[in-house]
């Protein structure tokens, strides 16, 4: 028998059998819609929140703090040895400081932390509105979301703002920088502009140490070390630690962050295979009672010379093909189901001045194989009644009623 035959034979189902194919096919639609929806959830929650805390340069930055314990203070000295260690493409040293901030008649209490321009890039910072801290305009300064709400501004109307800052020495906290780096007669309170606004609730203010070039530090909080690659981020890393310093980094959390949400989509598609599994009953029992229905059509087929291969070819292509149509419609389903979802949650997201989000998000190579899954398992229920079809006895199967 010609497969082009044999293709034709499989397809007659559709055309006899046409409701209960539909639902067949239905069922397994269902299946693999429920794996990729969770699926789908899954990465979208991990792809959201990684988009939220990383860049490709947070990636391969170590934050690098002081351990007084072991004599590791960072110091102008200890950022130039660092910087000529191989691998290492750039450093930013930041000073953290107690501030008093002043807009209008509102005087806040901040954290201000002084730093270069690429500090807020290397921490995996992105604007709300404006940009980040700029070497060409050392007196923008950047604040957190949490600052403009006390301030009783939204982040786009503090954009260009003046503010007074006084900032107030890290180690005698009721001595103001100038008072205690130079005269008694210089000026305390900073000027600065508002050149950008990022996520936060606490009260974050960043500024350029270039604002301040008349005031020198002993020492740094903290300091940001990028590196070229993440293979010579660990030799670094083991440099600096062994120097005494307290190294961490982003790509640790992110690490960790990726083992959780692995575990979570396993659960997830735990919880889509079960409906799968159900629907595979269903397309195996349809096989099955397609398998008596036809007993008297095999037997004729048989009796006329076809093979017990060309038979149960048949029946599994038959399978197969709602398998595949089960997948393609799952993958519709699903697609259509996370649009509306998805929908849905930004449009209260909106209402409750919250961002819109992407929650659902399928990889390419997971739909692919999922598709390609669904006609496995769709073969897969067909193989059994294809090995009872092929074995039928013609004289037997004649005499079927």
């Amino acid at each position: 028998m010609r497969l082009w035959d044999i293709i034709k034979l499989s397809l007659r189902m559709f055309r006899a059998r046409t409701m209960r194919t539909i639902l067949t096919v239905l069922g397994m639609g269902l299946g693999i819609a429920a794996i990729l929806f969770f699926v789908s959830i899954g990465y979208g929650l991990q792809r959201t929140l990684l988009e939220k805390i990383t860049t490709a340069d947070s990636l391969v930055t170590l934050d690098v703090a002081n351990n007084p314990s072991k004599n590791a203070l960072i110091t102008s000295e200890k950022i130039a040895e660092f910087e000529k260690l191989p691998g290492v493409v750039e450093t930013s040293p930041a000073m953290q400081l107690r501030a008093q901030a002043k807009l209008d008649n509102i005087t806040l209490d901040v954290s201000a932390t002084g730093t270069t321009s690429a500090f807020l890039k290397l921490a995996g910072s992105k604007p709300l509105v404006g940009t980040l801290l700029d070497d060409a305009q050392p007196q923008n300064v950047v604040i957190t979301q949490g600052i403009a709400q006390t301030f009783e501004k939204t982040p786009a109307e503090l954009i260009g703002k003046k503010l007074s800052v006084r900032l107030f020495s890290a180690t005698a906290p009721d001595t103001s920088l100038t008072q205690k780096n130079t005269s008694d007669n210089a000026a305390d309170i900073f000027t600065f502009t508002v050149g950008g606004v990022i996520e936060g609730t606490d009260n974050l203010l960043y500024f350029s140490l270039k604002a301040i070039p008349d005031i020198s530090f002993d020492t740094y909080s903290q300091l940001k070390i990028k590196n070229q690659s993440s293979a010579t981020m660990t030799s670094v890393r083991d440099t600096v630690i062994g120097q005494g310093f307290s190294v961490s980094s982003l790509s640790d959390t992110v690490a960790q962050a990726n083992k959780v949400f692995s575990a979570v989509q396993l659960t997830l598609m735990f919880f889509g295979f079960v409906a799968l599994s159900v629907s595979a009953i269903g397309m195996f029992n349809t096989m099955t009672i397609a398998l008596l229905e036809r007993t008297e059509e095999i037997g004729i087929m048989k009796s006329i010379g076809a093979s017990r291969n060309s038979i149960s070819l048949m029946f599994i292509m038959e399978s197969t093909i709602m398998g595949l149509l089960g997948a393609l419609g799952g993958v519709v389903i699903s697609y259509l189901g996370g649009f509306i979802v998805n929908s849905l949650l930004n449009v209260v997201a909106a209402r409750f001045g919250g961002q819109a989000i992407n929650l659902f998000y399928s990889p390419l190579w997971f739909v692919f194989t999922i598709i390609g899954f669904g006609a496995f398992v769709g073969l897969l229920t067909g193989v059994f009644p294809a090995r009872s079809a092929s074995r039928i006895d013609p004289l037997e199967a004649l005499r079927y009623k």
